[in-house]
C-alpha cells in the first residue's frame, strides 16, 4: 500500500471511531475516575476504571473535543478492555512511543491495532496531547483502581 493510501486508511480509522465511539457513556462498576483537560485546546474526558482483580474489566469515559482525542479514546478503551493491568500498560507505553517518535517509529500494529492510525499525528506536536488525553487519563485511573483495590491480589 503506498504511504498517501495508507494515510488516507488510517484518516478512515480515526474518522469512523471519532463517528461512531466505543465504551463511551460513563459506566458503574469502576474503582477509579479521573477528569483529564487538555489546556492548549480545551479538549476534556472523564475516565472510569473498573478491575476485577488483575484484569482491567471495564474503561468508559465522557468527553469533548477533537477527532484525534475522541478517536483515540475509543481506540485505546478497545486496546485495553480485557486485558491484565500489565499488558494493557505496555500498550499504554508503546502508544506513548510511537507518539514521542516524531513519525520515525514503524507501529507495532500487532500491539496497537488500530491505534496505528495516530502514526501521522506524531509528526504534528501540537496534536500529541490530543492523542494522548485519554491515554493519559487511563494510567492515572489505572493507578489509583490498583492503590483503591490494594495491588495485587
Amino acid at each position: 500500500m503506498s504511504a498517501p493510501q495508507l494515510e488516507s486508511l488510517y484518516q478512515e480509522i480515526i474518522l469512523d471511531h471519532y463517528r461512531k465511539p466505543h465504551h463511551r457513556g460513563l459506566r458503574d462498576p469502576y474503582e477509579a475516575e479521573v477528569h483529564h483537560l487538555n489546556p492548549t485546546c480545551g479538549d476534556e474526558i472523564t475516565l472510569r476504571v473498573h478491575l476485577d482483580g488483575e484484569t482491567v474489566a471495564d474503561v468508559s469515559y465522557e468527553g469533548h473535543g477533537c477527532s484525534i482525542s475522541q478517536a483515540s479514546a475509543s481506540v485505546m478503551t478497545d486496546l485495553v478492555i480485557g486485558k491484565p493491568i500489565g499488558e494493557a500498560t505496555a500498550v499504554h507505553e508503546e502508544f506513548l512511543r510511537l507518539m514521542q517518535s516524531k513519525g520515525e517509529l514503524e507501529p507495532d500494529e500487532d500491539v496497537l491495532e488500530d491505534a496505528v492510525a495516530f502514526a501521522g499525528v506524531s509528526r504534528y506536536p501540537a496534536r500529541i496531547k490530543c492523542a494522548l488525553l485519554a491515554w493519559m487519563a487511563w494510567k492515572d485511573a489505572t493507578a489509583q483502581a490498583v492503590d483503591q483495590t490494594g495491588g495485587s491480589e
